[in-house]
Parts: C-alpha cells; structure tokens; sequence
C-alpha cells in the first residue's frame, strides 16, 4: 500500500512537471507578437462602440452568444467558449480585453475608435496579438469577422 502511494505521488508531481515545462517552453519560443489592424468605418462612434462594449453588441459580430458577468465575459463559439476580462473600458474610444486563459498577462485584444479632426473619418484600430506564423490567419479572421460588423450595421 506506501509503495502504491509513493507510486501515485511521483506520477502526479511528473505530470505537473510536464505541464509547467510545456508551459515555460510555449512562453520562451512561441512568444507572441503584437499587431495592429485598421479599418475605415463610416458610421458613428455611439453605434460602434456599444458593438465592442456590450454582451449583446459582440453576440452580433464577434461570437454566437456572449455572456457577462461583471467584467468577465464568455464567449460561445458553437460548441467551445472562451472567457475573457474586459480590462480597460474607455467610454465612446477603446475597450481591451485579456483572455483568461492567456499564457502572458500582457497580451490582450482591444478595439479603439479613431476619428480624424481633418476629414472627420473613424477608424477601427484592432490590436491583437498571435504566434509569428500565425499573423496572417489571425488577420483573416478579423477581416471576415468585420465584415459580419459591416453587414449587421449596413454599411
């Protein structure tokens, strides 16, 4: 019976063991690089806005269904969900979130309204962050999810 226990213990410790290395390797060589997408909308800063701050505003666009729970919101994707805390929220400007399950702390995805003074356009200004090869595919994916954005706000 104590060799059984030491056994189960030894197995236990190896397997977190694994996990933490696994975990530190990913940190050091996959460390993911920050980017930023712009997209010229024209429409107004309250109409967007409500569409990057709001459950029901990203349950439009960004995901099948969005819930909150103060800061946190949850994410459904048809079978899987993903939660994330809403870490800045810049009234009619930028809202940031961070994965909850991210690798790092500083790696979050945020959504700020840019309007020029000149020719009073509003932009879109996406920072997210992905793996070195992943950049171009986390970039196609944003392109088809703004355009569900556009389609739903009929512009």
């Amino acid at each position: 019976m104590t060799l059984l226990l030491i056994i189960t213990k030894n197995v236990r410790f190896f397997r977190k063991k694994r996990l933490y290395c696994r975990t530190f390797f990913r940190k050091i060589f996959f460390m993911k690089v920050k980017f930023e997408i712009e997209y010229p909308l024209r429409t107004t800063e309250s109409v967007l806005f409500k569409r990057f701050s709001t459950a029901s505003g990203l349950a439009e666009w960004f995901a099948d269904n969005v819930k909150q729970d103060a800061d946190i919101f949850t994410f459904v994707w048809e079978r899987s969900e993903q939660k994330a805390i809403q870490v800045e929220n810049d009234k009619q400007q930028k809202v940031s979130y961070r994965w909850l399950d991210a690798d790092r702390e500083d790696e979050f995805f945020s959504f700020f309204l840019n309007t020029d003074e000149i020719t009073n356009s509003l932009a879109l200004i996406i920072t997210d962050f992905a793996e070195e090869d992943e950049v171009d595919e986390t970039i196609e994916l944003w392109d088809k999810q703004i355009s569900v954005l556009k389609r739903k706000l009929g512009i």
